[in-house]
């Protein structure tokens, strides 16, 4: 099948007769699972079940996690509704207004959370169906393969590179410099998608798996073909498991329409995607660490030198990409590097995925420009804090960051850091405390989340994040010897100086910002 052949199916289903029905689309994410999603869609599969007029869709979340679950029903004729906060009992309500041609807005809290967005990754997240593949062909889907296809590997590169897009992992290295190195290395050579999100207050990829998983899919598929890669492996987080069902069922949908395996799309290209499981844990993020998972070793890092691009998989050069990263690269093809360079700033183009949660009004995944600052996502996207609250604490970037005050706010979202303390933006979590949370707490949770996942390799890490947490019990407990805090800087100094990986070289990023911005509630 070519992608002529691809487009054309894909338009006769748009025009089928069944087409002409109703959709009736329920948003059904791990998300909103946890409130009530599955029971909605129970209760429409069973009214919908002697209706000719309707076709039910079960699609991902929009990310607006706080109107969850959400149904939005779209007639034939272009009226459009939306339903936010959907119990089981509203499924009679909701389907006595069908075919009456009218449109109904959402409500002006969805507007609020989506009007100062700018979507492109999440683009159609939430409207399409993700089991079904020409649903993602007809809004655009594969084209930027196809694109990507037509011409060499090389071209591909310099075209991402142009564009500027750096990775959305938490490390934002270019991707297109990690492709290009790869290539300098014999093949076989292999593309590991890195899904394993194992951070607190971290979604974002999961949404895109839920409701975007062909997106995802074809940009693995154009990372693979400009690194050369024959294989590729998407590493999804052990208790995603909605995430993997639906990456698997998009994956043989793909295969069966020659987007996977053998002579994609006539185009001679070849490439086998498998979905592998993670091995538990938020140290398997780390990218060596997924890798010895994948070949069955222990669950610890490797040492580095050789880098993954010379000697990663099976000891193949490997390029390991995360999911946000990739969603990125069908807007970039399709629209060009200098459309996506439009958007962000000038070092750091493109939007970034976060994922606000805790005492906001709005808490929910939102796509932004590079370069909005923490005040927009938390006040503009999130409407702030509720009723009579006051924000006292926000952690950014999870337990491999730091804690802010209410007075920094202002700081801009890009790569590196947010704040000399140490503060980073990271995958793109922003977690809200009001003003009743001492700010030791967060940061004792953070400290101790790093110490209980600490793989245990390397002793600055295994010996000190523990530490760090008995001097920040003996601090909220009023037992300070005076020398606490003293002890508390030397560790978070040497765990970050002398660990093996990540998660201890940033595991001192929470006790430094809470002495930076904090210190006097320690005295």
């Amino acid at each position: 099948m070519t992608f002529e052949e691809l487009l054309n199916d894909a338009r006769q289903r748009r025009t089928a007769p069944e087409a002409a029905r109703t959709r009736v689309v329920v948003q059904a994410g791990q998300c909103s699972q946890a409130v009530g999603a599955d029971a909605v869609m129970e209760g429409l599969q069973v009214a919908l079940a002697s209706r000719a007029d309707c076709n039910l869709v079960v699609s991902g979340c929009d990310g607006a996690c706080f109107a969850a679950p959400q149904v939005v029903v779209q007639e034939s004729g272009g009226a459009t509704r939306y339903y936010s906060n959907v119990a089981a009992s509203n499924v009679p309500a909701i389907l006595a207004d069908v075919g009456g041609g009218h449109d109904q807005r959402p409500t002006a809290e969805l507007e609020s959370f989506f009007t100062p967005q700018h979507l492109q990754v999440m683009s159609w997240c939430g409207l399409l169906d993700p089991a079904e593949v020409s649903d993602y062909v007809a809004a655009g889907g594969y084209a930027s393969l196809a694109e990507a296809l037509s011409r060499t590997p090389e071209e591909v590169i310099d075209q991402v590179l142009e564009s500027g897009l750096q990775g959305r992992g938490g490390a934002y290295f270019p991707p297109a410099r990690k492709w290009q190195g790869a290539r300098a290395f014999p093949a076989p050579r292999f593309l590991v998608v890195n899904a394993e999100e194992g951070e607190p207050g971290l979604f974002k990829d999961r949404h895109i798996m839920e409701g975007l998983p062909h997106r995802l899919i074809e940009g693995a598929l154009i990372a693979s073909y400009a690194t050369g890669a024959s294989r590729c492996f998407i590493y999804i987080n052990a208790e995603a498991h909605l995430s993997a069902e639906r990456v698997q069922a998009a994956l043989e949908q793909a295969r069966n329409h020659n987007l996977v395996g053998e002579n994609i799309l006539q185009s001679g290209f070849a490439c086998e995607v498998e979905v592998r499981r993670g091995a538990g844990g938020y140290v398997c993020g780390e990218e060596t660490t997924l890798l010895n998972t994948i070949e069955g070793r222990r669950r610890e890092p490797r040492l580095r030198p050789p880098f993954p691009v010379e000697s990663g998989l099976f000891r193949r050069p490997t390029v390991i990409n995360n999911v946000e990263t990739l969603a990125n690269l069908p807007y970039i093809l399709q629209r060009g590097p200098g459309r996506y360079g439009q958007v962000g700033l000038e070092s750091s183009p493109g939007t970034k995925l976060v994922c606000l949660s805790g005492a906001v009004r709005r808490p929910g995944l939102a796509e932004v420009p590079m370069g909005s600052t923490l005040r927009q996502v938390i006040y503009d996207i999130g409407g702030g804090p509720p009723e009579g609250k006051d924000i006292g604490v926000v952690a950014v970037g999870g337990p491999s960051s730091g804690v802010l005050p209410p007075s920094e706010l202002d700081l801009e979202l890009k790569p590196g850091m947010l704040h000399p303390s140490g503060v980073v933006m990271g995958a793109g979590g922003i977690m809200v405390m009001d003003s009743s949370v001492p700010a030791i707490e967060v940061a004792r949770r953070l400290a101790a989340y790093n110490a209980a996942e600490s793989c245990g390799k390397c002793t600055p890490c295994r010996e000190g994040t523990p530490r760090i947490v008995e001097a920040l019990d003996r601090l909220s407990e009023g037992k300070d010897s005076g020398s606490e805090v003293e002890e508390l800087r030397y560790l978070a100094e040497i765990v970050g100086a002398a660990s093996l990986c990540g998660l201890g070289q940033m595991a001192g990023g929470p006790v430094n910002s809470l002495l930076e911005f904090f210190g006097d509630e320690l005295a």
